[in-house]
């Protein structure tokens, strides 16, 4: 081919897998292109639009692809039963999307992880069917039979990690929300895990074994109960970002399995994404991935001095406390479950507004594992409209709070325990908090003293420049605004 080849000569030589790919790579730099404006507040509307449409792309190529090579294969998709699968979850997924609450979203994106899972095993296990039908299996390469053996294994364990995560977010009664360990279950976990992925090596030597593919799919469902069922409820920021970073390996080992660029780049973009992720969280609570995953914190079982009252708390009054806000320089809000709970962002917004007025200067502190998902706390500021500007991290926030007049804890609790800092028999000793006990006046919303989601009691609710505030907490932001109003 000469030098000077026009771009149209180029393409005619091309063919059909050729043109193909080429679109796969196009939808490559759509998902990382939309990747990148995620990581934005200001333009992740964006980047998940244009992730989407890259994900349409992919989607549309991929099914043509098939019915053009359906006189090859003798497998043809019906566009019908296509379109009426794409109009029963577009009616599914709008309607969850209106009607689940934002403190439903952790619960959410754990189905959506779980649903991933599933939808890699069965493809996994489909092909593997497809192909022992059609007398293929045996020329399958050992290593599209490895995939398939991982992808059933990934899967499984993705789906019912997925729900019982689900179930404890959820706060279903069939699932303790506090870890479930016995004697022995770490030992079932090792010989699940090692005989699934022996069967999984033993199938790329014997390719006719549909007995082992079907061990491999029971035991990784089983799998994934046992993992996550010993998790405590502290812990599932965590966990979700593992699972979600499961679904996305899952996902590239379909990929294999179909032989799909587009599936193998989107899984693997999940799935370094969601262990980045892990590797972020388990960093903020200042412990190991298998320590998240068989520590088992909230369990119920420290000796910590911590994990019963320490004395009497102080109860003030909305009225009081907005006496204290309106004398304050500097507010430091930390947002927590409890905001997430009584969906008071919009009302937190407004009551900033109102410090804001007075010339108080009002920062936001993030704790990175604050609610119970990733991010969870900045996507619900995110929705009120509070600037990006104003949310601090960890390291930025924790020297201003002995500078700060007055902390307002919105239910977070066991990110703002100081017995993180010296009690040693505390399951969350290590872990970096919020230091808002450092901060001249705490004032804390919490509709009760019962423990948080770690299941321990929180001493800076005892200390003596602290003010507890009961009730819920979009009631008391809104009285606490009327009071500085009326003030």
């Amino acid at each position: 081919m000469s030098f000077f080849t026009s771009p149209i000569n180029t393409l005619a030589v091309l063919s059909q897998n050729d043109v193909v790919n080429l679109i796969y790579l196009a939808a490559a730099v759509f998902f990382i292109y939309g990747l990148k404006l995620l990581t934005s507040v200001k333009t992740a509307r964006r980047g998940n639009l244009i992730s989407a449409i890259g994900m349409l792309i992919a989607a549309v190529v991929t099914l043509f692809q098939i019915n053009n090579n359906a006189g090859e294969t003798s497998f043809f998709i019906s566009f019908t039963w296509i379109a009426v699968a794409l109009i029963i979850g577009a009616i599914v997924g709008s309607t969850l999307a209106i009607k689940v609450p934002m403190t439903g979203m952790p619960q959410m994106v754990a189905l959506l992880n779980g649903f991933g899972g599933i939808a890699s095993l069965l493809v996994a296990c489909g092909e593997y069917a497809r192909n022992y039908n059609n007398n293929l299996i045996l020329d399958e390469p050992w290593n599209a039979i490895l995939a398939i053996g991982l992808a059933t294994l990934i899967g499984g364990v993705t789906f019912t990690g997925s729900l019982i995560a689900f179930a404890k977010l959820q706060g279903l009664k069939i699932i303790p929300d506090k870890p479930v360990q016995f004697i022995g279950q770490k030992a079932i976990i090792g010989i699940l895990l090692i005989g699934s992925l022996f069967l999984a090596f033993y199938i790329t030597a014997n390719h006719e074994a549909w007995s082992s593919l079907i061990i491999i799919a029971i035991a990784s469902l089983i799998l994934g109960i046992l993992l996550v069922i010993g998790i405590g409820g502290a812990d599932m920021p965590v966990v979700v970002s593992l699972l979600n970073s499961y679904s996305g390996i899952a996902a590239a080992m379909a990929g294999f399995v179909l032989n799909n660029s587009a599936l193998i780049i989107t899984g693997s973009l999940v799935g370094a994404s969601g262990i980045i992720l892990t590797n972020i969280m388990c960093k903020a609570m200042n412990r190991s991935l298998l320590n998240v995953l068989f520590g088992g914190v909230g369990g119920g079982s420290s000796k910590s001095s911590g994990a019963g009252p320490q004395g009497e708390a102080r109860e003030f009054t909305p009225e009081d406390a907005a006496i204290v806000l309106d004398a304050a320089s500097q507010v430091i809000i930390v947002p927590g479950y409890g905001m997430a709970v009584a969906q008071a962002q919009h009302a937190v917004k407004e009551f900033t507004e109102e410090l804001a007025k007075r010339n108080i200067t009002v920062k936001y502190a993030i704790h990175p594992v604050a609610g119970r998902m990733p991010g969870h706390m900045n996507v619900l500021l995110a929705e009120a409209g509070v600037p990006y500007e104003q949310l601090a991290d960890l390291d930025q926030i924790n020297p201003e709070f002995e500078q700060t007049d007055v902390a307002l804890v919105i239910g977070a609790n066991d990110v703002t325990n100081p017995a993180a800092r010296h009690d040693t028999g505390s399951p969350i000793y290590g872990m970096p908090i919020l230091d808002v006990d450092k901060a001249r006046t705490v004032f804390v919303i919490k509709r009760s003293m019962n423990p948080g989601f770690a299941g321990i009691q929180n001493e800076l609710y005892f200390m003596e420049n602290t003010g507890m505030i009961f009730g819920d907490a979009k009631k008391i932001i809104m009285s606490l605004t009327e009071e500085l109003i009326e003030s």
